[in-house]
């Protein structure tokens, strides 16, 4: 396994790639992510891990240019579900569910079918969650002080 690789943010909003020795762009960003290599994004300054902050410039940068994949009421809800405290579940499902979108098997010729088959999977999975969310509720409440 290759090692990660570092990128420096530096104050004046300069990406170096520490590998590389050069200062490198967002596009740069996006090909790394691309060709699946391990990275984060050090803040030099205050040497923190500003990643996450560094891939969502790359995914608004594409979804101006590029066309969209992220309709404006779906980003409405994603910033309503914050308040919800379910994150981390959240999150876990739409990874989980993009994986499996990306990997599914596509009949040649009928898109209907393969999207008919990925609500049906997604659907199990969105049954699962729901189940395990009613568990934990349950099991909060019967521990709850009456």
């Amino acid at each position: 396994m290759s090692e990660m690789r570092v990128i420096k943010k530096y104050p004046n909003r300069r990406l170096y790639d520490t590998v590389e020795s050069r200062y490198i762009t967002l596009d740069d960003v996006r090909r790394l992510v691309l060709n699946r290599v391990q990275f984060c994004v050090m803040d030099k300054r205050s040497q923190q891990d500003i990643t996450r902050p560094v891939l969502l410039q790359v995914i608004a940068e594409q979804e101006q240019r590029d066309g969209t994949i992220l309709s404006q009421d779906f980003l409405a809800e994603l910033i309503r579900s914050h308040d919800l405290g379910l994150e981390g579940m959240l999150s876990s499902y739409l990874e989980q569910t993009l994986r499996l979108f990306l990997s599914a098997e596509r009949p040649a010729g009928d898109p209907a079918a393969a999207a008919s088959h990925l609500a049906h999977q997604n659907y199990q999975r969105w049954h699962s969650a729901q189940e395990e969310i009613f568990r934990t509720l349950m099991k909060a409440a019967s521990a709850a002080p009456t």
